[in-house]
């Protein structure tokens, strides 16, 4: 289940109430036809808008079931409270057990949909269709991942290179390189203490691979946590702490952190939403994405949510800390769910997790 701080943490990021008003657009959804209808939303600049999603058959009843990311949830998390202010008969609660978690429970027909900070990975991919799920991988943001130390860490400076990062987080440091003055030449000898998600997060995997060169290869001896808070919690309560976790979560918290700007060759970048976007802040982006059942999206009210969603999302992913993809893959996504076109664009070799590489793969006709 959703926590109820999760909830009031996300009211706080400046999500309001939605308003009446604006343009109808009427776009066909399976045996529903979904209403849209620009509106106002509180604290929302005026170049942004909330749609309405309305659906014709009436009024809709019934519950949602969602789980997964922790990086995710936040933006589905929010989505679905603007979503239940206005459909006050369908309850849309939103877990938090990791990307991996999820898939687990989406491919055990647990779930309608799943969050996912990453591609479903072949296994998962086998499990589902094992039990005869299809899905509808839909992306919804571009997530960073910042890599933090506590502010109190002058030392260290304000970057770090992803060969540093390696020396920290490969299998063989485990246990070995264990002080700072091992990672870089005049840092203290000091001890590091480790922050990170845990190896069911889908942050986990993407941070391994870029980092590590392989999803999961990682040292062990650092504190795990599914929930980004206690990350934030553990780093902020120790001057010789280093962690990483998804951009979102630094933003709700940088008065308590500091976020490390990242170099990969290229000279240090800092993890903003701008560098984010323009692919400057590289390795450590990407394209994040929820997973809708087919056998869910017949419902009338999953149909709605998932319009509701994909209508709203350009303008909702800000507000929680994410970046919002270019509004053609918003359009893209809405027909492909509107469709049924189920797979992943991960099974056509050479795509990657980056928006345009998502985008020519659905253009090519993947």
């Amino acid at each position: 289940m959703c926590s109820m701080s999760r909830r009031r943490m996300l009211r706080a990021a400046g999500l309001g109430s939605l308003a009446a008003g604006g343009l109808a657009v009427f776009a066909a959804c399976g045996d529903t036809k979904i209403v849209t209808t620009e509106a106002s939303v509180d604290r929302v600049t005026d170049s942004e808008k909330i749609v309405e999603v309305t659906p014709s058959s009436g009024p809709i009843a019934g519950t949602i079931l969602i789980d997964g990311s922790s990086t995710v949830g936040p933006i589905t998390a929010a989505v679905a409270e603007e979503f239940q202010g206005k459909f006050s008969g369908v309850r849309v609660p939103v877990g938090i057990s990791g990307t991996g978690g999820g898939f687990k429970k989406f491919c055990e027909k647990e779930t309608d949909i799943s969050n996912a900070s990453r591609f479903i990975k072949s296994k998962e991919q086998m499990r589902c269709a094992d039990n005869g799920i299809e899905y509808i991988e839909l992306p919804v943001a571009i997530d960073g991942i910042a890599v933090v130390a506590n502010p109190g860490n002058t030392a260290i400076g304000e970057s770090i290179t992803v060969e540093e990062l390696n020396t920290v987080w490969r299998p063989e440091a485990e246990d070995t390189v264990t002080t700072w003055n091992q990672v870089r030449a005049g840092l203290p000898d000091e001890k590091m203490i480790l922050y990170g998600p845990g190896t069911d997060s889908g942050t986990y995997d993407y941070f391994t691979k870029k980092i590590n060169g392989e999803e999961g290869a990682s040292r062990g001896d650092f504190t795990p946590s599914e929930d980004d808070n206690v990350l934030v919690q553990g780093i902020s309560g120790d001057v010789n702490a280093l962690g990483f976790f998804g951009l979102a979560y630094y933003e709700q918290n940088k008065e308590k952190l500091k976020a490390l700007k990242v170099d990969e060759g290229n000279g240090p970048v800092f993890p903003s939403r701008e560098n984010v976007l323009s692919g400057k802040y590289a390795p450590l982006s990407r394209v994040i994405f929820i997973y809708v059942s087919t056998v869910a999206a017949e419902r009338p009210e999953v149909q709605t949510f998932v319009g509701f969603y994909l209508s709203n999302a350009a303008g909702l992913v800000g507000s929680v800390g994410y970046v919002q993809l270019p509004d053609k893959m918003y359009q893209m996504a809405l027909e492909r769910f509107m469709s049924r076109k189920t797979g992943t664009v991960s099974a056509r070799d050479g795509v990657s997790d980056t928006p345009n590489s998502v985008l020519e793969a659905w253009e090519a006709g993947a």
